[in-house]
């Protein structure tokens, strides 16, 4: 059983036991269980994608860690006229653990 879930304007495909990496999410702790909505839900032989089913859904995770992920150089260069300019970034990052996709009523 599988299903897809919406989390920090991304879409993930996550199963029971799966760890996600997610934009971070401030309010949380680790430790914390957070709800996840969900897009669809498939089951063996059934896919769920009606929005009416779906709305009662979550999907329950548990968080495990915030970090940083990999460093992103950004480069600018013009031609023969001196301008140069770098920048990093690191984005945030919330590793979770899925604990528990309910099943569709049906």
């Amino acid at each position: 059983m599988y299903a897809i879930v919406r989390s920090g304007g991304r879409q993930h495909k996550v199963a029971v036991g799966d760890i996600v990496e997610v934009d971070k999410i401030p309010t949380a702790k680790v430790g914390d269980t957070v709800e996840l909505s969900t897009l669809l839900v498939v089951d063996g032989d059934a896919v769920t994608s009606d929005p009416w089913v779906l709305d009662g859904i979550k999907v329950q995770a548990e968080i495990v860690d915030h970090h940083k992920g990999a460093k992103i150089d950004i480069l600018r260069y013009k031609n023969k006229t001196g301008y140069r300019r770098r920048q990093g970034h690191r984005q945030q990052y919330t590793a979770i653990k899925v604990t528990g996709i309910p099943a569709a009523a049906k």
